[in-house]
């Protein structure tokens, strides 16, 4: 009693210690270090063998192991410069965390608690694995990795898919890989059901990371390590196995080629054995399943061909044989058709015989409780209430049946009633119709000897018209609304039509220079190779102006510097030629060239356009 009273006091100190809110997080990995340190010698030094997991099932309960699982979580900035003592706290973690008796808070033990401490281990195996001053915290935190699988096999999945675990593999340090691989096989090496308990997908996970270690690492030390790895799951796994190893295809060729003659020949000798002899078992069995499949086509057609032939030989047996079993089908349909109709009868029979024999007995109980002088009245009220209920019963079915007859009788008489009055309604419609259509007088036709408006008739109808307008002035728009809107729409038709004799002009410049471009084209394509022109031949496609020929040497020379510039230089240019550089070249070439012709001035074709557009009062009015 002593002695667990030392240990409550010690967890119970140590957990108020950790509700301090200004510890930081080196004085609690120091803190948590040493209590776990002392809680675990004093557990170790009891003469009883479960002093051990009373002490860890008391840090379990009182969330001391959950303040460790978290302080290992912590990020590396907080960590910093306490790596032993994180390393440390880490083994003592893994260690409280085996053999521990959760009690009632079992799945959250097994299904928060763990999975937090092997992420946090993890999580500092990682931060550790990048230093290479601490190769041994790193060794010491897998070891208590390791130590923690080992006791809790359903940690392996979660182990294989971590995020930390996947950086260690990922890590091209030799020493890190071995480590890994060394995890593994003490592993399996100690627990020997490790492997039979865990699921397909982690064993895969697992030779994954081996056979990956083989295909990316060159150091003969991890390579030994993971085929050696390999052989121990083959042989705790046995057949399990096989299918598994076989998914990995060229390994054989990759041990051949690149773990051949490093020192381990004798195990890559009996991997590859492994391999081959489940190939050439596949085979057999790829073998075996053909020739199976072959016996089964076979027999499934003769089955076929002698069933068409019995079929078409014994037609005559089949439909005789179908029509027996019809007949006997319908007979056996009839037979249980008219049991359950007896049976139906006799239940039917039975409860009325049984409700009958209830009645009296009740009826003989109540006569038994009246007086002697009473059950001669009370058998008289019963007959009387009797012939009451016989009577009521036909009185009631004669009246009905008499109102329904009547109501029939009413319902027919009323129909032929209103059939008779729509008759009649009708036919007098009738009449009154051929009546009113003799009585009126036929119409003209209006079209029959009209040959049209005569002149007369049209000026009438003119006058009337235009009577109507003068008297019906619209209140909408005034006259001199009217002119205004008439003003306005002649000034936009005389614009429109000037932008468009423009754009003719420029079209008509764009044209002249392209035929004076193709001309000078035609020429230089027509023109004597370079080695037999002459002077004289030459000067013929010289221009006469200086201004042009500096003009074009000028644009030759920026385009060749334009050419050497880096391309990035020359983005968002856009060589563009607007009306205005045409109206300059053609300006050039009139001067120095002696001029083109566009079809006359420009002067004269404003005027020619402008008497265009000039319209009389008389057809400003009929346009309007």
């Amino acid at each position: 009693m002593v002695v667990i009273e030392e240990e409550e006091a010690l967890v119970s100190e140590l957990q108020n210690q950790l509700q301090k809110e200004d510890l930081n997080p080196q004085e609690k990995i120091r803190l948590l270090n040493d209590g776990l340190s002392n809680a675990l010698k004093l557990a170790a030094v009891q003469p009883h063998s479960d002093g051990l997991t009373r002490v860890k099932s008391r840090l379990y309960h009182s969330g001391i192991l959950s303040q460790c699982a978290l302080t290992l979580s912590l990020p590396p900035s907080r960590l910093r410069g306490s790596w032993s003592a994180a390393a440390t706290l880490a083994h003592l973690t893994s260690s409280c965390c085996v053999g521990v008796e959760p009690g009632r808070r079992s799945e959250a033990f097994h299904k928060l608690l763990l999975p937090s401490v092997m992420d946090g281990l993890l999580s500092l195996a990682s931060l550790l694995m990048s230093h290479a001053e601490h190769v041994s915290h790193f060794k010491k935190v897998m070891d208590s990795v390791g130590w923690l699988l080992s006791a809790h096999t359903h940690l392996t999945s979660q182990v294989l898919s971590s995020i930390h675990y996947e950086q260690i593999q990922m890590c091209e340090d030799a020493s890190v890989c071995l480590l890994c691989m060394q995890l593994w096989i003490q592993i399996c090496t100690v627990s020997r059901g490790f492997l039979s308990s865990l699921t397909d997908d982690s064993i895969l996970l697992l030779l994954n990371e081996a056979v990956g270690q083989l295909a990316v690492m060159s150091d003969s030390a991890v390579g030994g390590a993971s085929i050696k790895l390999i052989l121990l799951m083959a042989s705790q796994l046995g057949f399990r196995f096989r299918p598994l190893l076989m998914s990995f295809k060229g390994l054989d060729g990759l041990l051949l080629k690149d773990w051949k003659g490093r020192g381990f020949d004798q195990d890559i000798d009996q991997l590859i054995e492994l391999i081959q002899s489940e190939k050439d078992a596949r085979k057999s069995r790829v073998s075996s399943e053909r020739e199976r499949a072959a016996c089964l086509i076979q027999a499934a057609w003769r089955s076929y061909r002698t069933r068409r032939r019995v079929k078409s030989l014994n037609r005559a047996v089949s439909a005789l044989q179908r029509r027996y079993r019809a007949q006997r089908r319908q007979q056996q349909q009839q037979k249980e058709a008219h049991q359950w109709e007896e049976e139906l009868k006799y239940q039917v029979c039975l409860r009325r015989q049984r409700a009958r024999r209830e009645f009296h007995q009740k009826q003989r109980r109540l006569l038994q409780l009246l007086p002697p002088d009473q059950v001669q009245a009370y058998l008289l009220e019963c007959e009387r209430r009797a012939a009451v209920k016989i009577q009521s019963c036909w009185r009631g079915f004669r009246d009905r049946r008499h109102y329904h007859n009547t109501l029939r009788k009413a319902l027919k008489e009323r129909r032929m009633r209103q059939q008779a009055a729509r008759t009649l309604q009708r036919a007098v419609r009738r009449f009154l119709e051929k009546r009113r259509m003799a009585k009126a007088r036929p119409l003209d036709l209006l079209w029959i000897g009209q040959k049209g408006l005569t002149d007369s008739r049209r000026a009438e109808l003119k006058q009337q018209v235009e009577e109507y307008i003068t008297v019906h002035k619209s209140s909408r728009v005034s006259p001199e609304e009217c002119a205004s809107l008439h003003e306005e729409a002649q000034l936009l038709l005389q614009a429109e039509l000037q932008k468009g004799a423009q754009q003719r002009r420029e079209e008509q410049r764009v044209e002249a220079l392209l035929a004076h471009t193709r001309t000078q084209l035609e020429l230089l394509r027509d023109a004597p190779p370079l080695g037999v022109v002459t002077e004289t031949m030459a000067e013929t496609f010289l221009t006469p102006a200086a201004a042009v020929a500096a003009r074009a040497r000028n644009a030759h020379n920026a385009r060749l510097q334009a050419d050497r510039l880096p391309w990035w230089k020359t983005l968002g240019e856009a060589r563009t030629f607007g009306s205005a550089h045409l109206q300059e070249l053609e300006a050039e070439l009139e001067a120095k060239l002696g001029g083109l012709f566009i079809g006359g001035s420009a002067v004269v074709r404003k005027q020619t356009d402008v008497e265009k557009v000039k319209l009389l009062p008389e057809e400003r009015g009929a346009a309007t």
